[in-house]
């Protein structure tokens, strides 16, 4: 998958992971490393509106989204063992490396499309 920033104009990420089931969502980046955090990565967590970083090895960007793909929440650097702020508009959460909010210009507001990659 994809996420480009409509808005803006600029790719957010082109290789997008997907986890919507639970486990899936249970388990997210858990266990994997610092070699997972290269510029373009993600992984987009639907259906949520919070996660944490228990457990994780490095820092992330979160975006939250809305139903229609509209950014209504951004938290740069999480570090690990943290619980992000819970954005009740929001309906998924796409999770970066860090810098990636910073480099792409993502804010609140934007329009984001999700998509494969053909």
């Amino acid at each position: 998958m994809y996420v480009y920033n409509r808005t803006r104009q600029t790719f957010v990420a082109t290789d997008v992971s997907v986890a919507s089931t639970y486990l899936r969502r249970l388990i997210g980046l858990l266990f994997k490393t610092r070699r997972w955090a290269r510029s373009g990565r993600g992984l987009w967590i639907t259906p949520s509106c919070g996660v944490h970083t228990i457990g994780m090895l490095f820092p992330l960007d979160l975006v939250f989204i809305d139903r229609e793909c509209r950014v209504v929440g951004v938290q740069e650097f999480v570090r690990p063992f943290r619980i992000s702020r819970v954005y009740l508009k929001a309906t998924s959460v796409l999770e970066f490396p860090v810098y990636t909010i910073h480099r792409s210009g993502t804010e609140i507001g934007d329009a984001l499309e999700i998509a494969p990659v053909h």
